[in-house]
C-alpha cells in the first residue's frame, strides 16, 4: 500500500510540475477588444418604420413575381451552369474536406510500416561490427504505431469547430454569390426590356416622322406647302435610322451579357424573346425588424460564421500554453541477422505504451504573438461582422426610399406623357389644317418622344429597385436558418 501511495503521490507531482512550468509562460493580458453589435439597437429610419407590418418574406424564387416564364427559365440555367456558382460549390466541398481532415485528429491515429532491407557491413578490425564484419544479412523492422489525443484543454477539438465553421462560413458565402448572381441576371434582364421599349419609341417616332413627310409631299403637290417643309420633314430620318441600328445593338449585347452570366456562349443569347415583364404583386417588409429580416441575409450570416471561427482559434491559440498529453502506443517486429522473414517470429515481438507530454517552457513568445494574431484576427471579424450590419441596414433603407420616390416620379411621368401626347395631336392637327408650321410638330415629336423614353427609364428602375430591395432582404434563401449565436 505506501509504495502504491508514493506511485500516486508522484503522479500528482508531476502534474503540479507541468502546470507550474507552463504557467511561466503567460497570456499577458492579450484578448479581444471588440464585441459585436446588436441588430436591435440600431436605429432605423422612417422608410423601415413606415414599412407595411404585414407581409412573409421573399420566396426563394423572388424572380417569379415579375410574371416572365423566360426570366425564370435563365435565372435557373444561371444557377446551374455559371462557371461562378461551380467555383462557389468547389469552396464549400473544399471546406468540408478540411473540416474533416481537423476533425479526423480527434480520432486515434493507426500508422503502419514495414521495411525490408538488405544489410552489408563492413570490413574494419577497429570499427567494424565485429562478428558481422564483412557479412550480409537482412535488417528488417515493422511497426504499428498508435497514438492518440487527450485534448485535455480542447484544442483538437477547438481546431476541429473552427474548421467545421469555416465551412458554414463557405456555404454563406456561396449563398451570396447566388443571390448576387440572380440580382446581376434579373437587372440585366430589366435592361434588356429597357432596350425593347426604347426600341418601339423610335419606331413609332420613324413611323410618325414618315406620315410627316407624306403629309409634306401631299401639301406640296395641292401647291399649299413648301419645299422647305418637305426637306424639314426628311431631315430626322437618318438621326432616327441611326438611334434605331444603335438600340438594336444594345439588344444583341443585352444577350450576350445573359449568355455569359449564365454560362453560355452568344449562340444562346440569341435565342432570346422580348422579355414581359410585369410586377404583379408590391413587396413588403417582414413583420419584425430589423433583427430578424438582417439575420436572412447570406452576408451577415457569413460575417457570424467567421466570428465565431476566430472565436474558435482564440481557444486553440490559450490551449497552447498548457501542456499537451497524447496516449502513445506501438506494437512491432525488429530483427537484424536471419531469414527475410525470420524478424516476425514471436520472439522477435515488441510493444511500447504510454503518455507523451509536451511541455511549452520557452518559446521566444511565439505562443503569445499566436494569441495575439487571434485575438486580432477576431477582431477584425467582428469589425467586419458590424460593418455588414450597418451597411445591411442602409442598403435596406436606401431601396425603400428609392422605390417610394419611383413610385412617385412613375405618376409624374405619366402625367408628362399624356401632355406632351395631347400637344403632339393638337399641333399635328394645326399642321394639317395650315393652321401652324412644321416647327411646331417637330418640337411637340420631340418633347413626346423625350418623355416616353423618360417613363420607360422610371418603369425599368423601378423594376431594378424591387430586384435590389428583395437582395437587400436576403433574397429569401433562408440563410438564417443556420446561422450561430
Amino acid at each position: 500500500m505506501p509504495r502504491r501511495i508514493s506511485r500516486e503521490l508522484k503522479t500528482l507531482s508531476v502534474w503540479a510540475l507541468s502546470l507550474a512550468i507552463s504557467g511561466c509562460l503567460g497570456t499577458g493580458g492579450i484578448a479581444p477588444q471588440d464585441q459585436p453589435l446588436n441588430a436591435n439597437n440600431l436605429a432605423s429610419d422612417e422608410a423601415i418604420q413606415h414599412a407595411a407590418q404585414d407581409a412573409h418574406w421573399p420566396s426563394a424564387q423572388w424572380w417569379q413575381a415579375y410574371g416572365d416564364p423566360q426570366l425564370d427559365r435563365w435565372v435557373e440555367l444561371a444557377t446551374q451552369s455559371s462557371p461562378s456558382m461551380a467555383m462557389a460549390a468547389a469552396r464549400v466541398r473544399q471546406a468540408r474536406a478540411l473540416a474533416g481532415v481537423a476533425e479526423s485528429a480527434e480520432s486515434l491515429q493507426i500508422n503502419s510500416d514495414t521495411a525490408l532491407k538488405r544489410h552489408h557491413w563492413p570490413k574494419d578490425q577497429f570499427y567494424g561490427p565485429g562478428e558481422l564484419s564483412g557479412s550480409s544479412t537482412w535488417d528488417n523492422t515493422s511497426s504499428l504505431g498508435l497514438s492518440y489525443a487527450l485534448d485535455l484543454w480542447g484544442r483538437e477539438s477547438n481546431a476541429s469547430e473552427r474548421a467545421v465553421d469555416l465551412a458554414h462560413l463557405s456555404a454563406a458565402e456561396a449563398r451570396q454569390a447566388q443571390l448576387e448572381l440572380q440580382n446581376n441576371v434579373v437587372r440585366a434582364y430589366i435592361q434588356l426590356s429597357l432596350h425593347y421599349a426604347n426600341r418601339d419609341i423610335v419606331a413609332a417616332t420613324l413611323a410618325q416622322q414618315e406620315q410627316i413627310l407624306d403629309l409634306a409631299n401631299k401639301r406640296l403637290d395641292a401647291g399649299i406647302g413648301t419645299h422647305l417643309e418637305v426637306s424639314q420633314a426628311e431631315t430626322p430620318l437618318p438621326e432616327i435610322h441611326r438611334q434605331l441600328d444603335a438600340v438594336d445593338e444594345e439588344i444583341a449585347l443585352g444577350r450576350n451579357q445573359l449568355a455569359a452570366l449564365a454560362g453560355k456562349g452568344p449562340g444562346e443569347g440569341a435565342q432570346l424573346q422580348r422579355p414581359t415583364l410585369s410586377l404583379a404583386t408590391p413587396l413588403k417588409l417582414p413583420s419584425r425588424l430589423p433583427a430578424q429580416l438582417l439575420g436572412q441575409r447570406p452576408d451577415v450570416v457569413a460575417s457570424r460564421w467567421q466570428v465565431a471561427a476566430q472565436a474558435r482559434g482564440i481557444d486553440v491559440a490559450q490551449a497552447g500554453f498548457y501542456p499537451n498529453v497524447d496516449l502513445v502506443g506501438g506494437l512491432g517486429y525488429v530483427a537484424t541477422g536471419g531469414g527475410m522473414l525470420g524478424f516476425l517470429a514471436g520472439k522477435k515481438f515488441n510493444y511500447t505504451l504510454g503518455p507523451a507530454i509536451t511541455l511549452p517552457i520557452f518559446d521566444g513568445g511565439r505562443l503569445r504573438a499566436e494569441l495575439g494574431e487571434a485575438s486580432a484576427g477576431y477582431d477584425i471579424a467582428v469589425a467586419h461582422y458590424n460593418q455588414t450590419l450597418v451597411n445591411a441596414l442602409k442598403g435596406i433603407s436606401d431601396q425603400l426610399i428609392r422605390r417610394e420616390s419611383l413610385d412617385k416620379q412613375a405618376a409624374f411621368a405619366a402625367q408628362s406623357v399624356a401632355s406632351a401626347q395631347n400637344t403632339y395631336d393638337i399641333a399635328t392637327i394645326a399642321y394639317q389644317r395650315g393652321l401652324t408650321d412644321y416647327l411646331n410638330v417637330l418640337n411637340a415629336q420631340t418633347l413626346l418622344f423625350r418623355q416616353q423614353q423618360i417613363e420607360q427609364q422610371v418603369q425599368a428602375a423601378r423594376l431594378s429597385a424591387h430586384a435590389e430591395l428583395v437582395t437587400a432582404l436576403g433574397g429569401g434563401l433562408d440563410a438564417g436558418q443556420d446561422a450561430p449565436q
